[in-house]
């Protein structure tokens, strides 16, 4: 059985009084967290009247502070997305009634283009904070926090969906309450890909930052300091220099926090794995290993997985075998009835839309919007078929291999966070310089950011594939395609499933930026539902902006239910 609230810290480390070398060595480190990390709260506070300019520069020495702004929304809205996702996956996994509400809700929140999102969060949050800065910063993490939950709540439910039938039978027998359950065998279970997906979260804040930090609101630009605002002033001006400069900020900082934050967590997290032994499956971390030898980061810790470990008493312990009563006539219904309703509000809301549509654009446009989205469907399909078949076997290969793991990590996260803005120069040269069909070479940059969440998944499941599993398949000589049939893809199955059907849904999101790319006075447009999306969104013409998000959704919806689901379902039988 797991045990989340376990430091495991070896008894050698704990002893003794008072600093030794390692805490002298981690103290500036933590000094100069502390205080950045206040600086830029603070300048998250400060006064702002709407309508006053926020002028942003392009001198590079600007761009620490930059960096440092966008990391503390990115970490706020990620902390946010971790707490959704607890909330989401142990409601959907644990209620069927509330699974059949949630997961299409979520298909169709990851469907939904952040532009959207944020069109409805900054007045309420504009108003809430009235002569403050923090209204806006708020609408800016909010709309990093779309980019960011999704992944992470799929993926921890579909890890709850999928824990051994051996470890749930074990949390029977020592009658463990739905609150000890989750933290003692279900979250622990799933941390693995969690973590991979958190990684992969920060990486998509990256990919949407410009849009998360230059913000329209009521006919005035606000551009907050950070480098998406950067970014975005850069390809206004066409300026090369400072695009350059941001990429080489943008690295520094994924390697910071990298370093600082995720190996550590995953070096930490190796302790779940289920498996009799880790073989050479560990990760490593320096900063760990400083703070398991530093006393005060001991005692601290010892004393924060204690408070946490009284936690676990807060509600009581299951009935052990409790007897087989027969089921009240009403608990029977209200599942059925449910499932009655469901379909009604469905339609209910389908008819809402039709009126809308038909008083407010008409048939013909939304037949022209349906076609948009079936080329965008066929795009999406299509890149995702491609890009599973590249980063399938790279990604078993990567996650079997830890200590490559270990050097992909950082690079990975870059490149998932590479926003594709950044490409624009090349791609409208290119493009214009050979005559070339947008409507075909601008479809791979759909998939630029979101390949990345196959790579991440698959390498996550690969490395959670037991040690003994893998030494009987050398033991019954299994080799070659085989192999990979009979032990490495049903393995992985899952998780690329995970990564299959948010990398679907992001896809469908980076339409939008990808079918519609301007630098400078060039523009380069695919026919598409996203380059549709993007030039209502310009016009300001609400109803079209609508309609188009409308069907979005709509396929998105169709998609994962007559296909990803179906695929799903599968792996959750055979399990």
């Amino acid at each position: 059985m797991f045990e989340f609230f376990n430091n495991r810290q070896p008894a050698a480390d704990r002893g003794g009084r008072g600093f030794n070398r390692w805490d002298w060595m981690l103290l500036p480190l933590v000094l100069a967290v502390i205080a950045a990390t206040a600086y830029g709260a603070m300048q998250m506070a400060r006064p702002f009247v709407l309508g006053q300019p926020t002028p942003i520069s392009l001198d590079a020495g600007e761009l620490p502070y930059y960096l440092l702004r966008t990391i503390l929304r990115m970490f706020v809205a990620l902390g946010c997305s971790l707490l959704f996702s607890f909330v989401f996956a142990a409601v959907a996994a644990k209620y069927r009634a509330a699974e059949k509400v949630l997961i299409p809700l979520l298909d169709i929140l990851q469907s939904v283009p952040i532009l959207g999102f944020q069109a409805i969060a900054i007045a309420p949050f504009i108003a809430l904070f009235p002569g403050s800065l923090l209204g806006v910063e708020c609408a800016a993490i909010f709309a990093i926090f779309t980019s960011q939950a999704w992944n992470m709540a799929f993926s921890l439910y579909q890890s709850m969906r999928t824990v051994p039938d051996e470890l749930n039978e074990a949390a029977r027998v020592f009658c463990l309450s739905g609150w000890q359950r989750f933290w003692r065998l279900e979250l622990p279970y799933a941390m693995p890909a969690l973590l991979w997906n958190m990684m992969m979260s920060m990486s998509g804040g990256w990919f949407f930052l410009v849009a998360a930090e230059a913000i329209s609101v009521a006919g005035q630009d606000i551009k907050l300091p950070g480098i998406g605002a950067f970014i975005a002033v850069a390809i206004e001006r066409e300026d090369g220099r400072a695009v350059a400069w941001a990429i080489l900020a943008m690295l520094a900082g994924i390697v910071l926090y990298d370093q600082l934050f995720f190996r550590p967590l995953l070096a930490w997290a190796d302790k779940f794995r289920f498996e009799e032994s880790q073989g050479e499956t560990a990760q490593r971390s320096w900063l760990l290993d400083w703070g398991r030898r530093s006393r005060w980061v001991s005692r601290l810790a010892d004393r924060f997985w204690a408070t946490m470990r009284m936690t676990l008493g807060w509600f009581g312990t299951a009935d052990a075998a409790p007897a087989a009563q027969p089921a009240r006539s009403w608990t029977r219904l209200l599942p059925r009835l449910w499932d009655v309703l469901l379909p009604v509000l469905v339609l209910a809301a389908t008819l809402k839309l039709a009126l809308y549509v038909h008083s407010g654009v008409g048939w013909h446009e939304a037949g022209h919007v349906v076609l948009l989205g079936l080329a965008t469907l066929l795009r999406v399909m299509l890149l995702i078929a491609l890009a599973s078949l590249f980063w399938v076997p790279a990604a078993v290969w990567i996650g079997l291999r830890p200590r490559y793991s270990q050097r992909v990590q950082a690079v990975a996260q870059f490149l998932a966070a590479f926003p594709v803005n950044l490409l624009f120069p090349l791609v409208v040269f290119l493009l214009v310089r050979y005559q070339l069909n947008p409507n075909i070479w601008l479809s791979p940059l759909m998939v630029f950011g979101t390949q990345w969440y196959i790579l991440f998944n698959v390498v996550a499941g690969a490395s959670t594939i037991p040690t003994e599993l893998r030494l009987a398949a050398d033991n019954l000589g299994l080799t070659g395609w085989l192999k990979w049939k009979r032990v490495y893809l049903p393995a992985v199955f899952p998780a690329y499933l995970t990564g299959a059907i948010t990398a679907s849904g992001g896809s469908w999101n980076a339409s939008i930026v990808a079918e519609y790319v301007t630098w400078g006075k060039t523009t380069l447009a695919a026919d598409g539902l996203g380059s549709y999306i993007k030039q209502m969104t310009d016009a300001g013409d609400f109803h079209r902006i609508a309609l188009g998000i409308g069907i979005m959704c709509i396929f998105v919806m169709l998609l994962n239910r007559f296909f990803w689901r179906k695929l799903y379902l599968l792996a959750d039988n055979r399990a």
